[in-house]
């Protein structure tokens, strides 16, 4: 699928917390916890527990949480399919597009039962 405009407008507009919820709900379904969530998020973003409860309470569009982050220099390794995006294919144009489906392909990952050393990437030597 190719990323629209409209569709990274509509990203960038969602709130954080709108689907905070849903993705602990699904992460306790499978047996994974809410600490690995926020183990991954920090990985990807630098935000801790705490910021990342400011941001919930914020109510931060996705566009605010990504501009706030410092995404890991490992990000680029994160690649594959998520939501029916290819996500090394997302252009550049959408790079909010392409933050936001790394978040999302680390919390499927996650909730797949991935071994987080596997989830936080590391470059190979």
């Amino acid at each position: 699928m190719k990323v629209t405009a409209e569709k990274n407008e509509k990203i960038a507009k969602m709130t954080f917390a709108s689907v905070y919820p849903h993705y602990i709900n699904r992460l306790e379904k499978n047996g994974r916890t809410k600490e690995e969530f926020h183990q991954v998020i920090e990985w990807l973003t630098g935000f801790d527990e705490e910021r990342i409860q400011q941001l919930i309470d914020e109510k931060a569009t996705f566009e605010t949480f990504f501009q706030k982050a410092e995404l890991h220099p490992n990000a680029h390794l994160i690649k594959g399919m998520v939501c029916g995006y290819r996500i090394e294919e997302i252009p550049d144009e959408f790079e909010l597009y392409r933050q936001c489906r790394y978040l999302d392909k680390l919390y499927d990952e996650l909730a797949k039962g991935r071994k987080i050393e596997k989830i936080l990437r590391v470059e190979k030597k």
